[in-house]
């Protein structure tokens, strides 16, 4: 047995097993669900001995994602003790994120002292994030209003769930409980009666990016204020004379190079984490859960899809980067932010794949860090679609202008949302109670979030390693003859 072998038998399985289920599904042969489960099972089977000829860790992410799937769909219940993984890594990868931020803008600001550049790369940056998200923008409000997903749905009961609480709900609801617990007596309902926050205005955003404490942005895991504090440090660095700066950067470099090696070692545990996150989702949800809002997700799936193709690609092109390669840069940071719903998962490996496809340091760890605040193409466009889907479904109509404005608001408010999975849902709610949105269709969307998460994020993730190498050409700084000489195997952690 060998790679190819191994291949091959992985896509004869793979076939066998799609053709019993569709004539299983078909009513034409029926097939018992035991024979069926063991196929699967077998099918697996064969994609682990394929991953471990590959050796490669990428195979092994999508090597236990079909396991997670099948384990979701066999023991449901169990699947969903598994969570503890997916979060162990989440963990891990987070404690990675402001140290490599930190130690890689220091670096690549204070060892050129182009200052000026550093002003360049911002107004660049915001320009590109600027048009690029309108464009998904606008590709979201036309697909669902071609497919009208939202007309006429109707909701599953066990699909009005709790949504997610602002943080000032959460604090009230704990308060609401000491006190019960300690035996005072209290008002029925008394929660929806507080104040909730108000919903953030275009000042509370910009403040948002100023670190009013170093440590507590890096507690509560805020990108942007890092970029600016490591940013400002780094200036401030480079202003320095060369015996003073010196040991710094020294340091800085030193630092870099520890968290990439750091980022390796947590990668290893990848496959757990990624596999248990889909465990999770396929257990909690179900495959049948599509039955019912099949058509809005297909919209988001098949936009997204148009957004890639009809946008993406053509500015890859444009910008002569080899395209091949490039997918094989990101094929592991996508893999991963799509079974975490969770771009933040995805920067360490981002990051470290973008500078060895060609991206030079100081450009990839300005670029992509300030994308996952301005940069947000598929939680644009799935905001915009989202938004006109509530009001179809609520029977409230809309023109195209009416529906531009909702998504427009949207596209600022959703700033800063990438790192934190579904937060894009509270989003959703403030801009439903802006605009007199009824809320249950929003319950209904939370019920398959996640698999809408998984696509929007990833396209995130695309979206902003893109970003950084635009940035690179316009700049004059990418690296062609790095690109073309990429290594999809040497940029995995597992390495022969």
């Amino acid at each position: 047995m060998n790679l190819r072998k191994a291949g091959l038998l992985s896509l004869f399985l793979f076939t066998l097993v799609a053709i019993l289920h569709f004539l299983h599904l078909q009513k034409w042969v029926p097939v018992d669900e035991v024979v069926l489960r063991t196929v699967r099972w077998i099918f697996i089977g064969s994609l682990v001995l394929f991953g471990i000829y590959k050796k490669s860790l990428t195979t092994w992410i999508l090597v236990a994602m079909a396991i997670g799937v099948e384990i979701g769909i066999d023991f449901p219940k169990g699947s969903q003790d598994l969570k503890f993984l997916s979060t162990i890594f989440l963990r891990l990868v987070k404690t990675i994120v402001a140290p490599l931020l930190f130690a890689t803008l220091v670096v690549g600001i204070a060892s050129h002292a182009n200052l000026k550049q550093v002003g360049r790369m911002g107004w660049k940056s915001i320009l590109y994030f600027e048009v690029v998200t309108t464009l998904a923008l606008v590709i979201g409000l036309v697909a669902i209003n071609i497919t009208g997903a939202g007309k006429g749905i109707t909701v599953p009961q066990e699909l009005l769930k709790e949504l997610p609480r602002s943080s000032e709900r959460q604090l009230q609801s704990k308060v609401i409980t000491i006190l019960d617990s300690a035996g005072v007596e209290l008002p029925q309902g008394l929660l929806n009666k507080l104040p909730d926050a108000p919903p953030k205005g275009w000042q509370d955003h910009i403040i948002d990016i100023f670190p009013e404490n170093i440590i507590k942005s890096i507690y509560e895991g805020n990108v942007l204020p890092i970029v600016f504090f490591s940013v400002i440090f780094g200036i401030a660095l480079a202003l320095l004379n060369e015996k003073k700066k010196k040991p710094m950067l020294e340091f800085s470099e030193s630092l870099a190079e520890t968290m990439f090696k750091f980022t390796n070692i947590i990668m290893y545990f990848a496959p757990f984490g990624v596999g248990a996150a889909i465990a999770v989702t396929v257990g909690h949800l179900g495959i049948d859960i599509l039955k019912n809002l099949f058509l809005l997700l297909i919209t988001l799936y098949v936009a997204l899809t148009v957004f890639i193709l009809a946008v993406l690609l053509p500015i890859a092109l444009f910008i002569k980067i080899p395209v091949k390669k490039f997918i094989q840069a990101i094929r592991e940071p996508v893999s991963i932010a799509f079974a975490t719903t969770s771009s933040d998962s995805a920067l360490p490996k981002a990051l470290e794949n973008m500078e060895k496809f060609g991206v030079p340091r100081k450009i990839v760890s300005f670029v992509i860090p300030t994308g996952y605040t301005f940069n947000l193409d598929g939680t644009t466009l799935y905001l915009s679609l989202a938004s006109v889907f509530v009001a179809q479904a609520a029977g409230i109509p809309l023109t195209f202008g009416e529906q531009l404005m909702i998504g427009l608001t949207l596209m600022l408010t959703s700033k800063g949302v990438a790192a934190v999975p579904r937060a894009s849902l509270v989003i959703l709610i403030a801009t439903a109670a802006t605009f007199h949105f009824p809320l249950w269709p929003i319950m209904a969307i939370y019920g398959i979030d996640e698999l809408m998460d998984m696509a929007r994020t990833s396209v995130n993730v695309i979206g902003n390693t893109l970003a950084s190498c635009v940035v690179a050409r316009w700049e004059g700084e990418f690296d062609d003859k790095k690109a073309l000489a990429f290594n999809e195997k040497e940029a995995d952690a597992i390495i022969e």
